[in-house]
Parts: C-alpha cells; sequence; structure tokens
C-alpha cells in the first residue's frame, strides 16, 4: 500500500503521496490525506492508516532544539513510541517495539522513520516509503539534475510509482514544510 515521496529543495521539504487504501487485492481511495503538518513538520505514513491518524491527530509533535540529529532519535522518538503505545498502535515482538514507516520534513531537512524507530536522512536530498517506493526513487533520481520544480518532481516520482505499482492510485496529494527559522 501508498507511496509516499519526499525532497529537499531550497531548504524546504515537499511531500507527495497517494490515495490508496489496499488490503488484498481491494483498493479503497481514502479521503483522509496520507501526508499533512503536525506543527512545523510535514509528514506523510506508509503502514497503517491508524498510525497516520495517531500522527496527524494524536501526537504532540516537540519543538525541535539543539542538534537535529540527536533530537530526532530521542526526543522525537521518545513521543512518538509515548504517543502510538497510547493509542493502542505499537507493536512489540520478541520484546523489541515496532511501529510503522514515514517520512518526516522539519527546519529543510528530510528525515525516514522506520518500523524499528530508527531515524535516517538520505544523503541524495529525496526518499520514498512504501510499495511503489522504487519507482518513485527512480524517478527522482531521473529528475535530480533537471530543473524541474520540487511540486511536478514529485508528480512524475508519483506517476511512476502509480503506473507501476497495485497499491498505488490517484488523487496525489502535496504538502510543503514551513521554512526553517533564521
Amino acid at each position: 500500500m501508498t507511496v509516499i515521496v519526499g525532497l529537499v529543495h531550497n531548504e524546504r521539504v515537499h511531500l507527495g503521496g497517494d490515495s490508496a487504501g489496499v488490503s488484498g487485492l481491494r483498493v479503497t481511495v481514502r479521503r483522509d490525506p496520507k501526508i499533512f503538518r503536525n506543527g512545523p513538520y510535514a509528514m506523510g505514513f506508509t503502514t497503517s492508516f491508524r498510525m497516520g491518524q495517531l500522527l496527524h491527530h494524536a501526537f504532540k509533535a516537540p519543538k525541535p532544539k539543539g542538534d537535529l540529529d540527536r533530537f530526532m532519535a530521542t526526543v522525537f522518538v521518545d513521543k512518538l513510541r509515548t504517543c502510538l503505545k497510547e493509542g493502542g498502535w505499537a507493536r512489540k515482538d520478541s520484546e523489541q517495539e515496532e511501529s510503522g514507516t514515514f517520512l518526516v520534513g522539519i527546519h529543510g531537512r528530510l528525515f525516514a522513520v522506520y518500523d524499528d524507530y530508527q531515524v535516517a536522512e538520505p544523503a541524495d536530498g529525496y526518499a520514498a516509503v512504501g510499495c511503489g517506493d522504487e519507482f518513485a526513487l527512480g524517478a527522482l533520481h531521473a529528475t535530480a539534475g533537471l530543473d524541474i520544480a520540487p511540486r511536478k518532481r514529485l508528480a512524475l516520482a508519483l506517476a511512476a510509482a502509480g503506473h507501476h505499482s497495485a497499491g498505488v492510485c490517484e488523487p496525489f496529494n502535496y504538502v510543503t514544510a514551513r521554512k526553517s527559522p533564521s
């Protein structure tokens, strides 16, 4: 299910996402967005609509401070874990906690948070998650050196994933993180 794409352009993070809700061979076009703003963050999720609802409506996103890498790996993840546990969504397997996968944009930086709560920042300045991620990554790579507006690049990546993946469908939605404070 899903493709969420993100890229950094001129110190702003831009996200795009599809609208597919997939269960087995059934696809439902969902009205509730997979990408949104939560405070200063832009977020886009895959894995579970319940997790996304908690990220969007219940997660009290902490205000970033200090070293952003350290902050994301500790304070942000700790608040996230608490939110998902309280919302009844976090899982535990062999005493290891698991969540889902999503992209986060903050202060002109793009991060991927994976199901083991690791936080990754792509060196390429773009990322994709979900079942259509490889198709989207190919499109983002192919357009990286071209003079194409960020939303157009996201649209091309989403269209590539929608064309090649049965778990991705329109309409596509977009969100841009607020500009980083100077």
